[in-house]
């Protein structure tokens, strides 16, 4: 039998530099990172996931782009390769969708001051996106909606904050409009628009 060793953790610069060159996302949790899998429980390469979800994260993307085109610039939407940074360095996930309204969140491969964040579900991500991602998107200052996008079928649950800083959840129904206001940002979105050309 070998001998007991402790286990490394590594830290949140090795982590960086590591995704830096490498060809495969990874996301980080406290000192250990985990490969990003695709719609089939493979490690996912920078284009792994499915039809669908790559469908519904390009229209999620169109759509929240097309609002902020021709404005100041102030407000900027992310897809995918975006990492969101949180709990001081300790944690990084990668989005689906990012829209930040923050001047002062600039870093050029890690944002931390989202008003918008979306996950498109599959098999594999979506317990860990209802669960320990919720758990700490909801402790984002700046977070104001969470959409959770069901790449199996066609289902949107969202969280909304109010102004006093509560949670609202709803699921997002046929012909109702959700309506995204960050600073002087307004985009809207429908059932349509996310599952526009989606074929299950």
């Amino acid at each position: 039998m070998s001998a007991l060793q402790k286990k490394r953790r590594i830290t949140e610069q090795e982590y960086l530099a590591l995704e830096e060159a490498s060809d495969i996302k990874h996301e980080y949790v406290n000192g250990e990172i985990y490969a990003l899998e695709n719609d089939d429980g493979e490690i996912q390469a920078m284009a792994g996931a499915s039809e669908q979800h790559n469908l519904i994260t390009g229209n999620l993307f169109f759509h929240l782009r097309a609002a902020s085109r021709g404005k100041s610039g102030k407000c900027k939407v992310f897809a995918s390769d975006m990492k969101f940074r949180a709990e001081y360095g300790d944690l990084y996930y990668y989005p689906d969708v990012i829209l930040g309204c923050s001047s002062d969140d600039n870093d050029r491969f890690y944002k931390e001051k989202p008003c918008f964040i979306a996950e498109v579900l599959s098999k594999s991500t979506a317990k860990i996106d209802r669960r320990e991602k919720w758990e700490t998107y909801q402790k984002i200052s700046s977070l104001r909606y969470y959409l959770l996008v069901d790449s199996l079928q066609q289902k949107v649950d969202y969280f909304v904050r109010n102004d006093a800083g509560e949670w609202f959840y709803a699921e997002l129904e046929d012909g109702e409009i959700l309506t995204i206001e960050c600073e002087n940002y307004q985009a809207v979105l429908t059932v349509a628009d996310i599952y526009e050309d989606v074929i299950f």
